[in-house]
């Protein structure tokens, strides 16, 4: 199916930073956990991952998929029956991959308290059904913040770039 070249001009438009915004909430359930009642690191890192992929999917308007995923602290524990509220977009867009920040608290409803939990900066690539790179359109920050953020996000390419050409790996566009 060929699209048109109308829709293809849609898709290509910049798009602001807001269009891309999303946020998630997950309780932490006793198969979430670890012996001592707090949240696995790595259930954390996967609802990190798919909060990402939402603001990813939201902008790109294709399929995503992960291709790098940066330092992450945890920084208080998160107990069972807590809430794991997650919220993300869209930093940058390069030319296949784009930028995304997630961040993450954890919510006491009981003690009426919210906490920063971790955030991480994720790199996704807008792929086709086949799994091809597909271009993704321009991002445009419209707040001190995003701009900061957009900013910030060209300094960490050229870290993740370093960083892999230290090790000879070859990196995505």
């Amino acid at each position: 199916m060929n699209m048109k070249d109308d829709d293809k001009e849609k898709l290509a438009r910049p798009r602001p930073v807001r269009e891309s915004i999303s946020e998630m909430t997950e309780i932490v359930l006793p198969n979430d956990t670890n012996p001592l009642n707090a949240l696995l690191g790595g259930r954390l890192m996967h609802w990190i991952d798919l909060a990402g992929a939402m603001a990813a999917h939201r902008h790109s308007r294709a399929y995503v998929v992960t291709a790098s995923i940066d330092h992450m602290d945890f920084l208080v524990p998160v107990r069972v029956g807590d809430f794991v509220v997650l919220r993300s977009s869209v930093n940058r867009v390069f030319h296949t991959s784009m930028e995304v920040g997630v961040k993450a608290w954890v919510e006491n409803y009981r003690a009426e308290q919210s906490r920063h939990v971790s955030s991480a900066y994720l790199t996704f690539v807008a792929v086709d059904a086949a799994g091809n790179r597909l271009p993704v359109p321009p991002v445009i920050p419209e707040t001190e913040d995003q701009q900061r953020r957009y900013d910030g996000a060209a300094r960490r390419r050229e870290i993740r770039r370093a960083e892999s050409a230290r090790r000879g790996e070859v990196r995505i566009k």
